[in-house]
């Protein structure tokens, strides 16, 4: 590798990465570091994202010319050397809070015994010690709980949940300890409510989107009790807005259809019609799995409407990914959800074309729901292309729930016989090979 930089500086090789990347509709986050780190051997292997990243930028290149090892033997490492995860190491070296719970424990100025220390430096992912009663927390600490926030949000939008629920867990009681022992203003009592809120809204997404939804539910009821307590409008339309989600994906059609109109009456004073307009798509989504259509069509019809009276100051910062693309989505589950698989197909596509490149994950998911409706319609063999490119987009996204969806497709064809046809083989064959990896 540090033959093929050339003259190019590490940050320079760097972007040249970052661009061949864009080129191939890849998202990674290359910089000097990592590359320093490819050329010392620490990274024996990259993830399947740089590997296709490598070929590009090098056709005809495998793994050996570029000076790797080969990804089943970088597999057999010892589980006592370092790095730890070979395969993440683009998810792991951005780790919550610059390090992970020991870090979030020295940031906060908390009082860590030795041994603590050391186990965390040996790799150790258990919780800090709890703060003491009565520390001070300040600005600088709320900012820390906010930081982790937009951190999970970023990662997860590129790599899925499956990676990182667990150290986003332990952050996520790391501030709930702040919140519970600490000693602080009221302005910064609000701050912390609102922040830690929102990190729980996060971590229960994560959990959602890996398949805990029992740990899902518990964290967006802490983080509603949370935004009750501080008087909250818009953390607590947020809490009610993804358990409205949860509600749907979990069988409970009514209560999501209840979570997402007590979303609507916390957002109603709030000012953003993009807000109003996910939570009518969530109500619409409890709708259609009860197979109310005329209700599901109203609703629907009332997310068009408020998605075009733009953006506005007042939209919330998590929203970020609503965007067109995240509008046809969940509008082609809907109608996916009562049985109207040529609609469903149609919205799905323009999901993938609009969705954002940096989106992984939900081009992930739309593709994976495009392959559902294809199959539902009919279209057989469309259905198991579209099956194999959600299953390549699934090497750098970690979701359970995606990965259930594109299971369930596969198993759609087995039971019915189709693994003669010959797209629908080669789609099964790569399934296969995808759950062995």
């Amino acid at each position: 590798m540090r033959d093929l930089r050339g003259d190019l500086s590490p940050r320079e090789f760097a972007a040249s990465v970052r661009r061949a990347a864009r080129e191939i509709g890849e998202h990674v986050s290359c910089d000097a570091r990592y590359v320093g780190r490819v050329e010392s051997g620490e990274i024996r292997c990259p993830n399947y994202a740089y590997e296709r990243v490598f070929r590009h930028m090098f056709p005809g290149a495998g793994l050996a010319e570029l000076g790797f090892t080969p990804r089943a033997e970088a597999r057999r490492r010892p589980a006592s050397a370092a790095p730890p995860d070979e395969e993440n190491d683009d998810v792991q070296r951005r780790t919550f809070l610059t390090g992970g719970p020991l870090a979030v424990a020295t940031a906060l100025s908390w009082d860590v015994p030795a041994q603590a220390a050391a186990a965390g430096a040996a790799g150790d992912t258990a919780a800090p010690a709890a703060p003491v009663v009565g520390t001070k927390v300040g600005a600088r600490e709320v900012h820390e709980v906010e930081s982790a926030v937009r951190q999970i949000r970023l990662l997860d939008d590129v790599h899925g949940a499956d990676t990182l629920f667990e150290r986003a867990g332990d952050t996520l009681r790391s501030a709930y300890q702040l919140l519970n022992c600490g000693s602080y203003t009221a302005q910064v009592e609000q701050q912390l409510q609102t922040w830690a809120g929102e990190l729980a809204i996060s971590v229960g997404w994560l959990a959602h989107d890996s398949g805990r939804l029992g740990e899902a539910r518990s964290l967006y009821a802490e983080a509603l009790a949370t935004a009750r307590m501080a008087g909250d409008a818009a953390l607590e339309a947020h809490a009610f807005c993804n358990t409205a989600f949860l509600a749907r994906d979990a069988g409970r059609p009514r209560e999501s259809v209840r979570a997402a109109q007590a979303a609507r009456t916390a957002a109603a004073g709030l000012g953003s019609p993009r807000l109003l307009a996910l939570l009518a798509l969530r109500e619409a989504g409890g709708w259609a799995l009860l197979r109310d259509r005329g209700a599901c069509v109203r609703a629907l019809g009332e997310a068009r409407s408020h998605f075009e009276a733009g953006t506005s100051e007042a939209d919330p910062e998590w929203m970020t990914f609503f965007n067109e693309g995240e509008l046809a989505g969940l509008t082609a589950q809907c109608w996916a959800a009562m049985g109207e698989f040529d609609s469903a197909a149609r919205w799905a596509e323009q999901a993938i074309t609009l969705q954002p490149t940096h989106f992984v994950r939900n081009r992930a998911l739309y593709t994976a729901e495009l392959a559902h409706d294809e199959l539902g319609r009919g279209s057989v063999v469309e259905a198991a292309r579209t099956g194999s490119d959600a299953i390549g987009l699934l090497t750098s996204v970690r979701s359970t729930r995606i990965r259930g969806m594109v299971s369930a497709t596969a198993e759609r064809m087995r039971s019915r016989g189709l693994s003669r046809v010959p797209e629908v083989a080669d789609f099964l064959e790569r399934y296969q090979l995808a759950l062995a990896s």
